[in-house]
């Protein structure tokens, strides 16, 4: 019986140059998309003034805790948390005029107003539940809408900065079920520690 050999196909020179010319196509198509995503990512949020931001979660978490009446308490963190966003906005811009990155338009116009009604949210809601004498829940309340505010900005940011607004939405939900004295430690552990933590990551990832 005869034997059937397959037949091979031999390669012509003008098969390597087209492979060449595909391979050169499929990378400059790579450059293009990695290009346009970085274009529609607000990527200037700053790491080293998260950790910064962290060092004064953790200092006012400790002058809240010995303070002797509600609103005093109330008062500390309201500073901490005046000077916090002056921390942000400042490093943020250095970091966007760094990389000649608008603040005001585009990816950060967008981070900026996903941010903001969250907080508004919480400084509206601080009026109502002091006045209300529930301040037991205000550390839960901030850090859920903190969260929450992270997190719809961060769809417009680097990856690592919606995973930190799930992270202080849990931490946030937990506090509101824990007894109130824990409140503080609960502050410390998310304006304070996870500040810390993602600005690091960003900072390591991100440039700063």
């Amino acid at each position: 019986m005869a034997t059937i050999h397959p037949i091979r196909r031999e390669e012509t020179p003008d098969e390597e140059p087209s492979l060449e010319l595909h391979a050169k196509a499929m990378e400059n198509l790579r450059f293009i998309r990695e290009t346009m995503e970085r274009a529609g990512s607000f990527t200037a949020v700053s790491g080293w003034g998260q950790v910064v931001i962290g060092v004064t979660g953790f200092l006012a978490a400790w002058l809240a805790s010995v303070q002797g009446t509600p609103r005093l308490w109330l008062a500390t963190w309201c500073v901490a948390a005046v000077v916090s966003v002056a921390i942000g906005v400042l490093t943020t811009a250095m970091k966007a005029r760094a990389a000649k990155m608008p603040l005001l338009t585009g990816p950060g116009r967008k981070f900026m107003l996903s941010l903001a009604p969250p907080l508004v949210a919480g400084a509206v809601l601080t009026v109502v539940l002091f006045q209300a004498g529930s301040l037991a829940v205000l550390p839960g309340v901030w850090l859920l809408l903190f969260g929450v505010g992270i997190l719809t900005a961060g769809a417009f940011s680097v990856p690592v900065v919606p995973v930190m607004g799930l992270t202080f939405m849990g931490l946030g939900t937990a506090a509101l079920f824990s007894p109130a004295a824990w409140g503080d430690a609960y502050m410390a552990l998310g304006f304070g520690g996870l500040h810390m933590f993602f600005g690091t990551l960003i900072a390591r990832r991100y440039g700063g």
